[in-house]
């Protein structure tokens, strides 16, 4: 089953043309991966596929459903999101901004404080349980948004750069949550700067850069094909 899929999707700003006529495919179970530089177009283009951005052209499949406004409210609810930045409300404790977050997916109170306590445990946060967000460290911050883009179960999970900012345990923490939520029959979609990342989670990369989708496989044969590692890879396609 294909999860997600995007016809030829453009997004202006104003005389900026950010996603030029971009097209790909993500199947169920999938971790599909966007690598690119800054300006790239990742970031419109994860904003699109959440509804946080409305595209100009082209067309959105969410679950085998053409995205529109009177859908996307129910669709949203099989959606989560690890955005780039922490946006944890500040004046709550570790378990409220989980149970809190849970209400915009009307999920029942109690059922949400079950849920969180699990993804609070899931990512090792379970001794932190009562401490207020402004007393975690960085590394803690970024896995309590992780947990949050988690509480709806969602069928999809977009992560936009998870672990930018993480020293390499707490990066690698995160890589290990993310390979049990791929085992777990999940479809991820992933956006990262690390090379190493993207090859060691996604199952297919996506490298873009000035709006546009250059080539679409898997790590082991952009870099058999291109003659080199991923990182040459992506180089060489970036920079070309």
């Amino acid at each position: 089953m294909t999860v997600v899929k995007g016809k030829n999707l453009t997004k202006y700003y104003r005389n900026f043309k950010a996603l030029d006529s971009v097209s790909f495919e993500i199947g169920e179970g999938e971790c599909f991966g966007f690598l690119g530089p800054n300006g790239a177009g990742k970031t419109t283009l994860m904003g699109i596929i959440y509804g946080f951005i409305e595209f100009f052209n082209g067309d959105l499949i969410l679950f085998g459903e053409s995205v529109n406004r009177k859908n996307f409210p129910r669709i949203k609810f099989k959606i989560g999101v690890v955005p780039q930045d922490n946006n944890l409300d500040p004046d709550l404790n570790v378990l409220e901004n989980l149970i809190v977050y849970g209400r915009y997916f009307d999920i029942d109170p109690k059922e949400a404080k079950e849920r969180a306590l699990k993804l609070i445990e899931f990512v090792k946060l379970d001794n932190w349980l009562n401490r207020n967000v402004r007393h975690l460290s960085g590394g803690m911050q970024r896995k309590l948004t992780f947990a949050r883009g988690l509480i709806n179960d969602p069928e999809l999970l977009i992560l936009d750069e998870p672990t930018t900012g993480l020293d390499p345990r707490s990066r690698r923490q995160i890589w290990e949550r993310i390979e049990n939520l791929k085992h777990s029959g999940k479809t991820l979609i992933l956006t990262t700067h690390y090379m190493e990342e993207a090859e060691k989670l996604c199952d297919r990369i996506a490298i873009m850069d000035r709006g546009k989708i250059l080539v679409i496989d898997t790590p082991h044969n952009l870099s058999n094909n291109f003659g080199g590692n991923l990182e040459k890879v992506y180089l060489s396609l970036t920079e070309g």
